[in-house]
């Protein structure tokens, strides 16, 4: 089995899967003016309310009337986004609003729709708080890009050109958080999906899967390359990738299979959160096999110099 051999076809395909997502952050920024994604309240501010109702739920534009007569100067509620969780609840976002509004508004939901009001969650996050943990996430992973890259120089110190190892793992890695940010975005261009904390813990939680199974491949190379010193750079990948292949693809699909069930079955609170991870544990899978290792031989032989010499030859 020749994977090597198709490297700049895997390569193509990534890029195909890259650029309607960036396409779409580009979208998202210009339509929202606050960044590449909807951002949920634990980035932006606001405060989220999670009721349910014990009689006939209401419709989601009631909602939305009552919060905007709640609205004022002081609390700018109105236009909500409001989602709906199984046949009887909601879960409402808005601007930040206090408790004593929270407990009128629920009051006033009893009295106007005539059903008894359950409270399941009230958050609220302050626009300060947010831009503080918007920051947080951001150097969380530039953290554990550093922490990755400086590890897979420490382990593979001993195989020649040890850098590659831990910059082709970062460029899978970032090929990994391209794909989670760009379903993210295109999710939340259509369907309103804001990336929240669990967003966050997904995608720190992928680029640890990505890491872990394209060191998994970086160690059968560096096995290898001790094992067969005489045979060329490619074809000693390659094999290195077949004989990892059956233990990288059961690995994952163990954990999607799990995942899946948990797409169909696991509720809508949690949904949001299991997509991404299944996305992003598909992309760093493919990643490692199709990404990573390729880049190991391109660099070997230093293919880019006879990228634009083949066009030149081309065109003469």
């Amino acid at each position: 089995m020749n994977i090597i051999k198709n490297r700049y076809v895997y390569f193509l395909i990534s890029l195909l899967v890259i650029i309607p997502g960036i396409i779409f952050m580009g979208l998202n920024w210009q339509r929202t003016k606050a960044g590449p994604l909807e951002l949920g309240i634990d980035f932006r501010g606001g405060s989220l309310l999670e009721v349910t109702f014990e009689g006939t739920r209401p419709e989601t534009a009631e909602i939305a009337k009552l919060y905007k007569e709640f609205s004022t100067s002081e609390e700018p509620l109105a236009d909500p986004i409001i989602q709906s969780l199984g046949t009887d609840s909601f879960s409402i976002r808005s601007k930040t609003m206090t408790d004593e509004t929270k407990g009128k508004m629920v009051a006033e939901m009893e009295t106007r729709f005539g059903s008894k009001v359950t409270v399941l969650n009230f958050t609220s996050v302050s626009a300060s708080v947010g831009a503080e943990v918007t920051r947080a996430a951001g150097y969380a992973i530039l953290l554990a890009a550093i922490a990755i890259l400086s590890y897979i120089w420490w382990a593979f110190r001993k195989v020649e050109h040890a850098y590659r190892y831990g910059t082709a793992a970062i460029i899978a890695m970032l090929h990994d958080v391209l794909v989670v940010i760009g379903v993210e975005a295109i999710l939340g261009y259509f369907l309103g999906w804001e990336a929240d904390a669990l967003f966050l813990t997904a995608l720190l939680t992928v680029i640890g899967f990505s890491v872990h199974d394209t060191i998994v491949v970086f160690d059968r190379v560096r096995e290898n390359s001790g094992l067969y010193r005489r045979v060329e750079y490619e074809k000693m990948v390659n094999h290195s990738i077949v004989q990892t292949l059956d233990r990288s693809i059961t690995t994952q699909l163990t954990v999607m299979f799990t995942l899946f069930a948990l797409v169909l079955f696991g509720g809508d609170s949690i949904r949001h959160f299991v997509i991404i991870l299944l996305v992003g544990i598909f992309s760093g899978t493919y990643s490692s096999i199709f990404n990573a290792a390729p880049i190991l031989v391109v660099w070997e032989n230093r293919e880019w110099t006879n990228w634009f010499k083949r066009k030149e030859e081309g065109v003469l």
